[in-house]
């Protein structure tokens, strides 16, 4: 197919617009099913609050795990562009099967009656999306960067685009398949999340000429290459749609995750001891350390962040007043604040770091980090705040949760932007691509304890429920949140000379 050259976007490559509505699109559809998820396994499946937790955990590590395996296979044998058309090809699968509903779960004599079939259609079309994930997450982020010569002034507001980009499918996801969930049916919902995900396939495929030729393989000889008579591309493929089989089985069994997540957790900070100590001189063995601290602390803050999709989304629909001036707000419409937030302050926050920086007055990445720990603690100080107010009998006001997603925001904004770039500063050059999957395997791991932590203030919702005691429940877990998140932010501080030091001037 012929390149076409030279058309511009706003001042940057054309095929920029590709890949944002690409992963618009992409995100509409991730964001807008992960938005029902729990309701749907709540009402309609009548999971209790644990079981429902543990699903979500076990499905959101895996997600964000697989972009590894996805970004070796395509750094090394099929290139970006058709990992991204292979992924997104799932993706449209997953999300389609996802509109299937079943029959609902029903209570007969106190026993909870499913339908099994539509659960294992469920449960498959999960696997599918993680699978789809894997290949098209982190991969289509690389072909916006290969668009830009290494010094183009316009990168990083080309990935500011591509960033917003991102939010706005996040946003209107939460807005659309939220609102026909829970009008029509929830087979609308996923299915407006599928339709979603069709467009961006259909955009990325018709806007090929103007990626310029960029994300190809790059060996066409080493993926025509056969073995046992099918070409190793093609052995991709079929091992990765056996593999959604695994991933199937995975899960629906939370113990098998989260022993995975303990040995990859275990192995990975195990190889980078050794590697430190083995490969490594005074100075990058330093600054591996330095790195290693900081990931660490990431794992608190998305443990405590990632919250919104898990205890904070039942908060809403139970503990929340979502009747004002006569109109019914959806309770997973809470979650779009984080989109609009970001898109409003994102460019706000990277002129400020900008402005600081002209004063020698912009913090660290250790102290940017530690700011985001206790942003995201007040956050859940506001809800305790918002829970002594409306008494212990009365619902929560909604704005207190506006204001706790926007604290949360301006914790993510600290966090977020900075934390791939301190990982390609900071990582020896032989081991960039390991760190940065322990980067993901951190990010991983966090959504899996996030769910362990949700489960702290399970109700079992299918017995009669009595507000205040669940109120309390929900009060109780986040004042511990607060503290967690003042208290690490605060500790944080107090390393920070020691780990400016360690990082030897790089900020």
């Amino acid at each position: 197919m012929e390149a076409i050259k030279h058309k511009t976007f706003f001042g940057h490559p054309a095929g920029l617009l590709i890949l944002l509505a690409t992963e618009m699109w992409e995100r509409f559809s991730f964001y807008g099913m992960k938005a029902l998820l729990l309701f749907y396994l709540t009402r309609y499946h009548l999971f209790s609050d644990s079981s429902g937790y543990a699903l979500l955990g076990s499905y959101a590590f895996l997600v964000y795990a697989m972009p590894v395996l996805g970004g070796h296979l395509a750094d090394k044998y099929i290139g970006f562009r058709k990992s991204i058309t292979f992924g997104a090809i799932l993706l449209v699968l997953g999300h389609l099967g996802m509109a299937y509903e079943g029959q609902a779960a029903k209570m007969v004599d106190g026993v909870r009656v499913q339908d099994d079939f539509a659960l294992q259609v469920f449960y498959f079309s999960l696997a599918l999306i993680v699978m789809g994930v894997g290949f098209l997450k982190s991969n289509i982020s690389s072909i916006v960067g290969e668009l830009y010569e290494e010094n183009d002034p316009r990168r990083d507001s080309g990935f500011t685009l591509f960033y917003m980009g991102i939010n706005v499918g996040a946003l209107l996801a939460t807005i659309v398949c939220v609102y026909l969930g829970e009008e029509y049916g929830w087979g609308y919902g996923f299915g407006a999340a599928g339709v979603g995900m069709v467009l961006g396939l259909i955009v990325f495929i018709a806007g090929r000429p103007y990626l310029e030729g960029h994300g190809e393989p790059q060996s066409l000889e080493a993926i025509r290459k056969k073995k046992y008579g099918i070409r190793v591309e093609h052995w991709i493929y079929i091992l990765s749609v056996l593999g959604t089989f695994i991933v199937w089985q995975m899960i629906q069994s939370h113990s098998v995750v989260q022993a995975l997540l303990m040995f990859a957790g275990a192995g990975s900070l195990a190889y980078i001891i050794y590697y430190a100590a083995k490969h490594l001189d005074k100075v990058a063995r330093e600054k591996l350390i330095a790195l290693t601290i900081l990931i660490i602390f990431t794992v608190v803050f998305w443990s405590l962040f990632e919250q919104a999709y898990m205890s904070l989304n039942l908060f809403a629909e139970r503990i929340i007043e979502l009747s004002v001036a006569g109109f019914e707000l959806k309770p997973g419409w809470f979650l779009g604040l984080n989109s609009f937030f970001i898109i409003v302050l994102a460019i706000v926050f990277s002129k400020l770091w900008v402005w600081l920086e002209k004063r020698n007055l912009n913090p660290n990445t250790s102290i940017k980090f530690a700011y985001a720990l206790i942003l995201v603690g007040l956050g859940f100080g506001a809800l305790v705040l918002g829970g002594v107010v409306s008494g212990e009998e009365g619902k929560v006001a909604f704005y207190w949760l506006v204001l706790a997603y926007l604290l949360h925001t301006c914790g993510e904004l600290c966090l977020s932007p900075i934390g791939l770039s301190v990982v390609t500063k900071l990582s020896p050059q032989k081991i960039l691509g390991f760190m940065m999957g322990v980067w993901f395997l951190a990010t991983a791991s966090s959504e899996f304890i996030a769910a362990k932590i949700s489960d702290l203030a399970s109700v079992d919702h299918l017995e009669t429920g009595d507000f205040i005691s669940t109120k309390a429940a929900y009060i109780d877990l986040y004042l511990y949140l607060f503290y967690a998140g003042i208290i690490s932010g605060v500790v944080l501080i107090i390393c920070s000379p020691f780990i400016k030091r360690l990082m030897h001037g790089v900020k």
